[in-house]
This record gives structure tokens, C-alpha cells and sequence, in this order.
């Protein structure tokens, strides 16, 4: 059996390392995730609080064990085929439960089940479902920030995740979202409500307070940095005092959770000492070699499962020696300014949004056509991979973060314009008395695709069978003046479609592209127009 255990982790290592060294990539330099470290540390300790129940128990082998190790090799096989490392993740989590499965049955796993779930707080979100995420609570912490300032009797206007205090603005930017005290704290409520000894409603609402405990710190935080910054100035949302307030923030809440055990305990009237309230107990090495063993026969399905993940090795060789191609494409320093009777203006993104959304080519300009005094907003955001955490960011996740509503959403098929091939998500935007009209959709390996979830499904398969994560968001937007036919609007849209879409190809390559690995495409000549 041991031996047999030995061989299954040396293989477990070696299929999943390229996993592991990319979730630890993001525990290091995303400040969200920067609790990884310690979650695989917790989840031992929570298995080495079974151990005197595993060893008494008969070891009965179970073929769920090596059902699910079948299903985990496979996801390990798409998630590498496709480049998504989420699916290796927790491929690699479900490989752990089925050879736990086949080791002690399912009898032992129940006792277990903890420490393996435990580990689900390791695995960072998918990109799109982090950005989302954050995103929403950027409003309601905003929100409700607002209404701590007010409380203060101080004027205060806010547009989307803009909160304008007259003198200064501030803007809760996705740092401040909350997600840095969401997901420490969710693994530590769950951590508390384990161990907790008490019925299963208090462990549930021990648990589920933490999404409320964060929003509500994170926006009194949000709301204390508007009023320090209203009478001290703008330095009060800054450097260390900025950095000290988050973490003073996250020491509260888990103050704040503490306070909720000890009410929980008061309610159902135990009235325990406060160390009672939490099982830290764990056994010695003595009182476990005191424990008279259950029966262990010859496990079959260890012996499958083992075999399965050896049989596994060839294919991972071969995977490693498999490299994602990069297209061959011109870059947007090269995209004209100058075409027809339209000027181009570019404008550069602020380092923070750079970092934040993480891709490395773009192009953001204003285009006027001669005599048109309103202009066309051009603006392509370019990944050469979508592999490792870079992801294409949405609009309509984006815009009401500005403090704009939209009020339709609608897919139009050009084809009728002059634009065979290219539909477009059309969709109204307002602030005030301000409207715009913006025109979207993702370009990915010479698909254009409007739904999100249907390019998710594309990036996918498209890593799965043409080894490439390379697409692009275009978006345009044009304002719509008070009194304006919006006709007019759309009609600038596609003008300007019309003459700079055949170029697009040069700067967004199709399926058919030149590919090379490793090549900079920034070398490449400009297209000539």
C-alpha cells in the first residue's frame, strides 16, 4: 500500500507541476491570493485531526476511487490541451478525493472531507469570474462608502466607483473592491465553522457572515478614507496610512467574526468558556500508535488508481514538449492614423489600468472625419495569450464601474452596411443627460463572437485543437448629442467600419495566421495602406 502511495504522488507531482507553479505564481504576486500559501498547511492539519479515526477503521477499497481518478486525468488532459489552468486545478483537487476514495473507501473520505474541500480556497477564480466579481462589489462598496460619508455631513456626489468630494475625487479601483479580505476571510469562516462546536446553522452562518463582514468593513473603510481625505487632504488615501487602514480593516474583521461566535454561543444558552467553542485538539504521536488498527487487505483500487496515473506519464511528456504558438501580426504602432478623410488622435492608459487589465498591445484613438465634429472612439485591447490569468475584459462589466446605465443591448449583423461577417453587440449608454452609442465584440483567432460565454467556450476548444489563447476586444463608442437621431450615430459607427475593418486581419490574426513560438511580433514591418 505504501509503496503504491509513493508512486501515485511521484506521478500526481510530475502530471500536475506546470499547475502548481502557475497557482503559485498568482499566490505570489496577486495580493487576493496571497493566502494560498497557508490553505495546503491548514488542510493537514485538518487531516491529522482524523487520523486516530482513520486507523481504527477498516480500510475497505471503493471503485468510486479510481472512476473518479479516470475523470480527474481527463480533466487534467483538456485543461492542458486547452491551456486553462483552472481546469488543472481542480483536476488535480478531484485526483487527491479519488485516491483518498481508493485508499480508505468512502467511510474514511467522510471522515475526511475537510481537508480536501479546505483546499478549494488555493485555487484562484477564473479570470472573467474574478473581474466580474470585484467589479459588482466595487458598486456596493461605493454605495454604501457613500452613505458612511454623508453620516459625516459631508457633500459628496458619486458617479459609478467615482466618489467626487468637490476638492478631490477618489476612485475605489479594484484593489479596493474587498476581494483582498473576501477570500482570506471566507477560508478562515470556514476554518472557525469547523471546528466550531456547535449545530450546523451556526457553522452555516459563521461561514456566510464573511461575505457580509467584508462588505460592510471594506465599505466603512471605503467611507472613513472620503473623510480622513475631506479634512487631512488627498495624502490620507495614500502610501502607508492607505496600506495600514487595509490591513488595521481585515484585523477587524476577523474581530467582528470572533464576536459572532461568541454571540452564537450566548443564544443557544451554553454560555461555554470561549476556548470550548473551538475544537483545536489534535492527536499525539503516542495516542495513535496506541490505536489498535482496522483491517487492511489488498486494495485493488489503489493498485488501479496508481496504475492509471502511470499510465498517464507518456502523455504528460508529450504535453510539455507541446508549446502554445503565437500568431504572426503586426502591432497597433503601426495602426494608420491617417486614412481616407479620417485624422486619428491616440490617447495612452494610465499604468494602473495597464497593469490591471494585463495585456500587451492596444490602441485607444479618436477619429474625426474632415468637418465632423464628433468623434469615433477606436479601441482594440490585444492578448497574445489568455493562458495564465490574461483574459479579455467584457463592457458590460466595465461600464457601469464609469457610472454609466445601459439601457439596451442588442446583436446587429452589418451585412446589410457593407460589412459582411461581422455582428456586433449594439448597446445604449447613459450618465445624466449624456448618452453614447458603443458597438463591441471579441475577435478571436478570426471569429467574431458576441456572447462572452460563447468565446470562453471557443478559447477552449480553439487551445485544445489549434494550440493558440490569442483574441482581441474591439470596442467603438461615439457620442449621441441631446436631440440627435441615434441613426446618426450608428451611421459614424459603420462609416468608419467600413473604411478600417478590411485592415483589422493585419492586427487581429485569423485561424489561417502564420504562426511561431516565441517569436516577437513586434519585429514585423508596418502594413502598407
Amino acid at each position: 500500500m505504501w509503496s503504491a502511495l509513493a508512486v501515485a504522488a511521484a506521478c500526481l507531482a510530475y502530471i500536475f507541476f506546470d499547475g502548481f507553479v502557475e497557482m503559485e505564481y498568482r499566490w505570489a504576486n496577486v495580493e487576493e491570493y496571497s493566502h494560498g500559501y497557508m490553505i495546503p498547511l491548514v488542510a493537514m492539519f485538518l487531516f491529522y485531526q482524523k487520523i486516530p479515526a482513520l486507523v481504527a477503521l477498516d480500510w475497505r477499497a471503493n471503485w468510486l476511487g479510481p472512476f473518479l481518478m479516470v475523470g480527474a486525468i481527463l480533466g487534467w488532459f483538456l485543461g492542458e490541451m486547452s491551456s486553462l489552468f483552472i481546469i488543472v486545478h481542480y483536476s488535480f483537487l478531484l485526483s487527491l478525493v479519488a485516491l483518498a476514495i481508493s485508499v480508505f473507501g468512502w467511510r474514511g473520505f467522510r471522515k475526511t472531507w475537510a481537508a480536501f474541500v479546505y483546499l478549494v480556497f488555493m485555487i484562484p477564480l477564473p479570470v472573467f469570474l474574478y473581474r466580474g466579481l470585484s467589479e459588482r462589489l466595487q458598486l456596493i462598496s461605493t454605495e454604501i462608502g457613500v452613505a458612511v460619508i454623508k453620516l459625516f455631513g459631508i457633500s459628496v456626489y458619486t458617479t459609478g466607483n467615482v466618489i467626487d468630494l468637490g476638492v478631490y475625487q477618489l476612485q475605489v479601483v479594484e484593489a479596493c473592491s474587498g476581494l483582498s479580505y473576501l477570500f482570506p476571510l471566507m477560508s478562515f469562516g470556514f476554518l472557525i465553522a469547523y471546528v466550531y462546536n456547535g449545530p450546523n446553522w451556526h457553522k452555516w452562518t459563521i461561514f456566510l457572515s464573511t461575505i457580509v463582514i467584508t462588505i460592510l468593513m471594506n465599505s466603512f473603510r471605503i467611507g472613513v478614507i472620503g473623510v480622513t481625505v475631506e479634512y487631512w487632504g488627498i495624502e490620507m488615501a495614500e502610501g502607508f496610512l492607505h496600506d495600514f487602514e487595509g490591513w488595521f480593516v481585515f484585523m477587524a474583521c476577523l474581530g467582528v467574526l470572533f464576536l459572532l461566535v461568541l454571540f452564537l454561543n450566548y443564544v443557544i444558552g451554553r454560555k461555554a468558556s470561549p476556548l470550548d467553542l473551538i475544537d483545536l485538539s489534535y492527536p499525539t504521536l503516542a495516542e495513535i500508535k496506541a490505536i489498535a488498527p482496522g483491517q487492511r487487505k489488498f486494495n485493488v483500487a489503489l493498485i488501479t488508481s496508481t496504475i492509471l496515473l502511470a499510465l498517464a506519464l507518456p502523455t504528460s511528456i508529450y504535453i510539455d514538449d507541446r508549446e502554445e504558438y503565437t500568431p504572426l501580426r503586426n502591432t497597433f504602432i503601426s495602426f494608420p492614423l491617417l486614412r481616407g478623410d479620417w485624422v486619428g488622435k491616440e490617447s495612452v492608459l494610465e499604468a494602473n489600468i495597464l497593469e490591471a487589465l494585463d495585456y500587451p498591445d492596444y490602441i485607444q484613438a479618436n477619429y474625426r472625419k474632415s468637418g465632423d465634429r464628433i468623434p469615433v472612439n477606436f479601441y482594440v485591447a490585444y492578448y497574445e495569450s489568455q493562458r495564465t490569468g490574461s483574459s479579455i475584459h467584457s463592457p458590460r462589466s466595465c461600464i457601469p464601474g464609469g457610472g454609466w446605465k445601459i439601457s439596451g443591448l442588442t446583436q446587429v449583423d452589418l451585412a446589410e452596411k457593407g460589412l459582411a461577417g461581422l455582428n456586433v453587440n449594439r448597446l445604449m449608454i447613459s450618465k445624466g443627460e449624456h448618452s453614447q452609442l458603443v458597438y463591441y465584440w471579441f475577435a478571436q483567432r478570426g471569429r467574431v463572437i458576441t456572447n462572452e460565454y460563447l468565446a470562453k467556450w471557443y478559447l477552449f476548444s480553439d487551445g485544445l485543437t489549434m494550440q493558440r489563447s490569442d483574441g482581441a476586444l474591439v470596442r467603438l463608442v461615439t457620442v449621441v448629442p441631446p436631440g440627435e437621431d441615434v441613426a446618426n450615430a450608428d451611421a459614424r459607427l459603420q462609416e468608419f467600419l467600413r473604411d478600417f475593418y478590411p485592415i483589422m486581419p493585419r492586427y487581429l490574426p485569423g485561424a489561417d495566421a502564420a504562426l511561431s513560438q516565441g517569436i516577437d511580433s513586434s519585429s514585423l514591418a508596418p502594413a502598407a495602406d
